[in-house]
């Protein structure tokens, strides 16, 4: 019989290509929130830092407004940076769950495609079987005439 061919091997492939991609797609988006992550850490710390330098210039004996004033201005700018990356971060957040199913929807398409390619070669092979079962039950058939024949003729 045959060799076994998968009449869906070319949308196999394609299914198998769409899910790699949608595979690279999610770990770009963890990447980025892993950044945005990373960011906003830096971002706090140099929060603490800037409210260590208020309290230090509020505190008695520092005359130093001006540095006060800027110091509090620049901890409004680090508030507003903060907010900014934690709406960032939803987002990444949200794009990531959007592409993980994505992922999942391909990765069940390609699975569905290899059960159906499995199926097939089972059947494929149980067909073969049955054939050459028959062939061997043919020639032991002949074989088994042959022999009798030449029993008869002696």
């Amino acid at each position: 019989m045959s060799i076994f061919r998968f009449r869906l091997a070319t949308l196999l492939r394609l299914r198998h290509a769409e899910r790699d991609e949608r595979r690279s797609d999610l770990e770009q988006s963890l990447s980025a929130a892993d950044t945005l992550r990373r960011q906003r850490q830096a971002l706090n710390a140099e929060q603490d830092d800037n409210v260590r330098l208020l309290r230090r210039l509020a505190g008695p004996g520092s005359g130093n407004v001006g540095s006060l004033l800027q110091a509090h201005h620049f901890g409004t700018v680090l508030k507003a940076r903060n907010r900014r990356l934690a709406q960032q971060e939803a987002q990444a957040e949200q794009e990531i769950e959007r592409r993980r199913l994505l992922l999942v929807e391909a990765d069940q398409q390609v699975r569905v495609l290899e059960k159906l390619a499995e199926r097939q070669a089972a059947e494929h092979q149980r067909r073969a079987d049955k054939l050459e079962l028959r062939r061997l039950d043919e020639v032991a058939s002949v074989s088994y005439l042959r022999a009798h024949r030449a029993q008869e003729g002696s």
